[in-house]
């Protein structure tokens, strides 16, 4: 743990450096317009990261989610032309029960059938993107074909801040109480640590596998429709290869593949890293493809750090109190 907190303090001091650096270079970037579109534009990437941590925790991985968010956002998009009355909450609605349906398809495959995560996320990756081809016939949903209602609402303001902001922050509230203070986050980071052991002391392996893809999907889901109106747009190839985006912000961020290890907090510094290097590099006139590869060179360097903290740092499943014997027992 305090391996994580120190990795976590050194990720948000290279956060507010290279922003530094960034804005010596071109002092546009620490504007504060310059600043809160890079907060809103980080927020999706976040909400994303945050449940894809709870699958890594558990050993598994995730590579359907953003075809899941192309397929709740482009059926919320629908649902919205073609029933232009209904009330945005009921479409929001829609979109996050989609997503969470599709979620819980891996979860069973996984969970219950005992299927490789990788293997069957692979596969459901095709099938929900295949989806998206077959429902909008090819077709996109541009922004004058969309209610102004569904399109206005992620980048309102309350209170000064977008509603993406607010929808992100209370994922990152909820989220964290989740894993520290629920017995379900805690069964996911024994089920990551040691499997055999979290069944042997009564953890329904099955069962949270089931709801953590569950939750997975129905982050997509929301973030489908949130996607589909802040740009104002929905097609075939909506956050294409974005998957990839998600797991490095978490590989970033200090969520050890191997599972057992990870915290909301290194997802959103992960997530925030990610947003700060896309947002900077075209604004100091970078090549696309030297983003490419500066990215790759950031995620390598991630798993090499992950690396040599697991071999510095022990696994532990119960909390040290409950390893110590009882007064009663030492009597």
């Amino acid at each position: 743990m305090h391996y994580l907190k120190q990795r976590e303090v050194q990720l948000a001091l290279l956060i507010v450096l290279l922003a530094g650096a960034v804005g010596l270079r071109a002092p546009v970037f620490l504007t504060p317009g310059s600043l809160a579109n890079l907060l809103t534009d980080s927020t999706l990437l976040i909400m994303l990261a945050l449940t894809q941590m709870f699958v890594i925790v558990t050993r598994g991985i995730d590579l359907s989610v953003a075809s899941n968010l192309a397929l709740s956002g482009m059926m919320a998009a629908l649902l919205a032309v073609n029933y232009p009355e209904l009330p945005l909450v009921l479409v929001m609605l829609v979109a996050v029960v989609i997503g969470l349906l599709l979620g819980l398809v891996n979860g069973y495959l996984i969970g219950y059938l005992d299927l490789p995560p990788i293997v069957v996320t692979l596969g459901t990756m095709s099938v929900y993107r295949g989806l998206v081809f077959v429902l909008s016939g090819g077709a996109w949903v541009s922004s004058h074909q969309m209610p102004a209602g569904f399109i206005a609402f992620p980048l309102s303001h309350l209170f000064g801040i977008t509603h993406l902001v607010w929808i992100a922050a209370a994922a990152i509230i909820a989220t964290w109480l989740l894993a520290r203070y629920t017995r379900f986050g805690r069964d996911l980071y024994a089920i990551g640590n040691q499997p055999l052991a979290a069944r042997y002391v009564g953890i329904s392996t099955a069962r949270r596998l089931f709801w953590t893809y569950g939750l997975s999907g129905m982050m997509a889901g929301l973030c489908g429709y949130l996607w589909v109106a802040r740009y104002a747009v929905a097609y075939s190839e909506i956050a294409y290869g974005f998957e990839f985006t998600v797991i490095a912000a978490c590989v970033i961020g200090g969520i050890s593949i191997a599972g057992g290890a990870g915290t909301v907090a290194g997802a959103v510094l992960g997530a925030l890293f990610l947003s700060v290097i896309n947002n900077a590099l075209p604004i100091i006139k970078v090549s696309p493809f030297w983003q490419s590869a500066l990215t790759g060179i950031v995620i390598l360097t991630a798993v090499l750090i992950n690396a040599r903290g697991n071999k510095k740092a022990g696994r532990q499943i119960l909390p040290l109190a409950m390893l110590q014997p009882s007064s009663r027992s030492a009597a």
